[in-house]
């Protein structure tokens, strides 16, 4: 019997979803952060213009690095994605958002040391620094257990009449009532027709 102090093992289906949770939260965690800090403003350019007031240009790092935030919006897609693919598709997935994260990681890392315009505000590519690693550890976790997790149940998967469940009735199912209804609509049947 197991309760709240027992520890979970590796190979238990409660320490495949706590890692898949874990995952995702570390992709879309890290993926959002970096996309937030892409948008923030990394460069400030001061030109003076003799007795009127300096105008001053603020450039985010998706400014200087389009690419950047692309990246995490596709990280933050990917992240969510973890959830609704199984198996081989799932581990590829999880490759791909590593190698985005470690992109994403990389652009912070070059934000941090590139001699951009103007003055540099560095904790915004440091930001983006971390947001990658944390989006590629997902990523990481992703790729290398993934194909173990639990997948979304077959209840969310279409079927069609002739894959009904054993014993299923097959009654139309305006004579069932509501619920049944959506039932039938869940496994693409008509519930309107007889």
């Amino acid at each position: 019997m197991s309760g709240p102090d027992t520890p979970v093992e590796a190979g238990t289906p409660a320490a495949g979803r706590r890692e898949l949770t874990y995952a995702v939260l570390l992709s879309l965690a890290g993926a959002g952060l970096a996309f937030w800090a892409a948008t923030r403003t990394w460069s400030v350019e001061v030109t003076p213009r003799g007795s009127l007031p300096s105008a001053r240009q603020g450039r985010t790092g998706a400014d200087l690095l389009p690419w950047l935030s692309a990246l995490a919006l596709v990280g933050l897609a990917g992240g969510g994605a973890v959830l609704a693919t199984r198996g081989r598709v799932r581990r590829l997935l999880g490759g791909l958002l590593a190698l985005l994260g470690a992109a994403v990681a990389a652009g912070g890392g070059y934000g941090l040391v590139a001699a951009f315009d103007g003055d540099m505000s560095r904790q915004w590519p440091a930001l983006c620094l971390l947001g990658g690693v944390l989006a590629a550890l997902g990523g990481g976790l992703t790729a290398a257990r993934g194909q173990r997790w639990p997948a979304m149940g077959a209840r969310y998967e279409r079927h069609s009449a002739a894959e009904a469940p054993a014993g299923a009735d097959r009654r139309p199912a305006t004579e069932r009532g509501t619920r049944e209804a959506w039932d039938a609509l869940d496994r693409g049947e008509d519930p309107t027709v007889s």
